[in-house]
């Protein structure tokens, strides 16, 4: 692989990654949704028809992508989250189905079948980087903050949350609202790393993707998502080369072990405080263990 595609996929790994934090945020509810790839589809439209044709300055049609997208978050959920789990996840699919259909239709601001140009000033290794760091940071403190505990027992069963205290339903409104906005974000990079959206841009193949990063990398740790988006995104790529067409079996192949021996994803905090703790107990059982010399003395020798 040469110097230049290695750099263009890892652009579009930090936008995987991206995409795979937003799915992780609704899953760490206990939500399974794909419904970022929609709010990316809406942001990305959204940021070159008000960057392009309107005339806003690219930062604020940043943000107001980045809003749109979780509003988006937010009305999603109002409608959706009183579906069971597989429904939900059905519904979410769906989404992404009928946004294909409406940017077909949409032509005076989707381009229509043509697909629109959008201004390429986003596309850059400082606005990406910078990006993922404010990601990981907000999902980072959010970890270890009220909502992080909160949304770990909704996930674990939401019936004992209720009995906590905890709206499950509060928990997963306020996961969609972070899912869109993050969502909102990776589909305006994205679009500004191709210069080009169309109808299928943003579609179901993109969330399977994604969420097969969440998978690999693990659903426990926000690590986990970025982690396994740079792992999926850079591993076909690396055995295009020596497999040729047969790179996506073995990509396939190796995410099956993964999930058979790696349940928890490669970032697992848990077996490594598991890992962390049997070491420590063998060097207590080690420096509790006599020595020979210890072994050989006698009262006798030791009150003489």
């Amino acid at each position: 692989m040469s110097t230049t595609a290695l750099l263009t996929t890892l652009q579009f790994a930090g936008v995987n990654a991206l995409f795979a934090l937003a799915i992780y945020a609704s899953l760490r509810t206990g939500v399974l949704s794909l419904a970022p790839v929609f709010f990316g589809a809406v942001s990305a439209f959204t940021f070159g028809y008000t960057a392009g044709t309107v005339g806003l300055s690219v930062p604020l049609a940043l943000v107001v992508g980045v809003g749109l997208g979780a509003a988006m978050g937010a009305v999603t959920a109002v409608l959706i989250i009183r579906l069971d789990s597989h429904y939900l996840a059905m519904a979410t699919i769906a989404m992404v189905l009928i946004g294909r259909v409406l940017i077909i239709n949409l032509v005076e601001y989707t381009g229509g079948p043509t697909g629109t140009l959008v201004p390429g000033d986003l596309g850059t290794w400082a606005w990406l980087i910078g990006s993922l760091v404010v990601a990981c940071y907000v999902m980072s403190r959010l970890a270890g903050s009220r909502y992080g505990l909160a949304a770990d027992a909704v996930r674990e069963d939401p019936a004992v949350a209720q009995t906590l205290a905890i709206s499950p339903r509060r928990i997963q409104f306020v996961g969609f609202v972070i899912s869109g906005a993050l969502g909102g974000a990776a589909g305006i990079f994205q679009a500004s790393f191709l210069q080009y959206i169309g109808p299928d841009t943003f579609y179901t193949h993109l969330g399977f993707v994604t969420l097969a990063a969440v998978v690999l990398g693990g659903a426990f740790h926000w690590a986990g998502p970025v982690v396994g988006a740079i792992a999926f995104t850079l591993l076909p790529e690396l055995l295009r080369e020596p497999m040729g067409e047969y790179d996506r079996v073995v990509t396939g192949v190796l995410l099956v072990i993964i999930i058979i021996y790696m349940p928890r994803g490669l970032v697992d905090v848990r077996r490594l405080r598991l890992l962390r703790s049997r070491g420590r107990r063998r060097a207590v059982d080690d420096d509790a263990t006599p020595t020979p010399t210890d072994r050989d003395t006698t009262p006798a020798q030791v009150t003489t």
